[in-house]
């Protein structure tokens, strides 16, 4: 059966290496492509195809369809456009192409808008931050006005963003220049802010959110059309100390719960933050997380078992018990580079 992941972040290598290690009887051909063909998954692949830049996303959809065409492909999991592609399933399947697809294009699209997603998400058992919108200074202003009698400290992030690029705890005592001097990470001053935000007049929407101080914890999962399969909750310690295998019951019965409600299916990741002792959900990722091969330490190979489940029905795959309790780390290595 072959097996096209197209380009995507960087956890492919790991999810490539899972694959092949618990594919014992090769029924799966892994085949990879990338606008870079110094990608170190193309050394892990059976085979690597380079892909195309400068698409518009409707001429990049064709393009992937033509691929299948040509390679044969039996199953696509899409990275690049994974979006866009889910809403074009019958498209491929006429092609012979099955597409594995985290959720439906509209679950797919709320889960990027995290005011949308915010707004309509309803999880008692891990209720997501109380936050505002804000496109301009005066809304900001008035989100500033409601929000911080409530809580001691406020933050910002882009409605649409990945990786924290533009997440912000906004310190009230010290300007910018003095948190960079200090070396404080991902802090802005509140007067910098607010002039930044005078010289921007409007802006992309971004959210004024109450900031979580406790515990973060990464959820890994595997999901058939709404049913939670497989998860590993990663709880986050101080750098330089790993992560901790921490299945705490409501983080997992939150994580069931989204499930269910977005219809997930394949790999997706679930972040949550502690904030008094309790979780409160930030995000669904719709992909694998950067530190899949950490959660796969723990037991359960999922990559391997969103393939296997897919292609053969879940009933098929064996899930390992997660070792629960075990602390994990990951550690850089070198390779040489085709």
């Amino acid at each position: 059966m072959r097996v096209w992941y197209n380009r995507t972040f960087s956890s492919i290598y790991a999810a490539i290496r899972l694959i092949r290690e618990a594919d014992t009887a090769g029924r799966f051909t892994i085949i990879h492509s990338n606008a870079n063909r110094h990608t170190p998954a193309a050394r892990l692949a059976h085979e690597f195809y380079g892909e195309p830049v400068g698409l518009e996303p409707a001429a990049y959809v064709d393009w992937c369809l033509e691929f299948c065409r040509t390679h044969r492909i039996d199953i696509f999991v899409p990275g690049r456009e994974a979006t866009l592609l889910s809403a074009h399933h019958a498209r491929f399947l006429e092609a012979g192409t099955r597409v594995l697809s985290a959720a439906s294009p509209q679950k797919l699209q709320l889960m990027h808008d995290k005011a949308g997603f915010y707004a309509e998400t309803v999880l008692p058992q891990a209720p997501v931050a109380e936050f505002r919108r804000f496109g301009n200074l005066e809304q900001f202003d008035a989100a500033w006005a409601e929000l911080r009698p409530r809580h001691a400290k406020l933050c910002i992030k882009p409605s649409r963003g990945i990786y924290g690029i533009g997440f912000a705890i906004v310190d009230e005592e010290r300007s910018s220049a003095a948190l960079l001097l200090a070396g404080v990470e991902y802090h802005i001053g509140y007067q910098d802010l607010r002039r930044g935000l005078v010289e921007l007049g409007e802006f992309r929407t971004m959210l004024l959110m109450e900031f979580l101080e406790g515990a973060e914890y990464s959820v890994d999962c595997v999901g058939d059309n709404g049913r939670l399969v497989a998860a590993v909750a990663r709880r986050k310690l101080q750098a330089s100390s790993g992560q901790l295998i921490d299945m705490r019951p409501e983080i997992i019965e939150a994580t069931t719960r989204l499930a269910a409600d977005y219809g997930l299916n394949g790999i997706f990741n679930v972040q949550f933050r502690e904030a008094a002792g309790k979780p409160r959900l930030l995000e669904i990722n719709p992909r694998m997380s950067g530190g899949i091969g950490m959660a796969c330490a723990a037991g359960p190979n999922l990559p391997w078992i969103a393939l296997k489940g897919f292609a053969d029905g879940f009933d098929t795959v064996e899930v390992a018990e997660v070792r629960n309790g075990m602390r994990v780390i990951e550690v850089s290595d070198a390779l040489e580079l085709a």
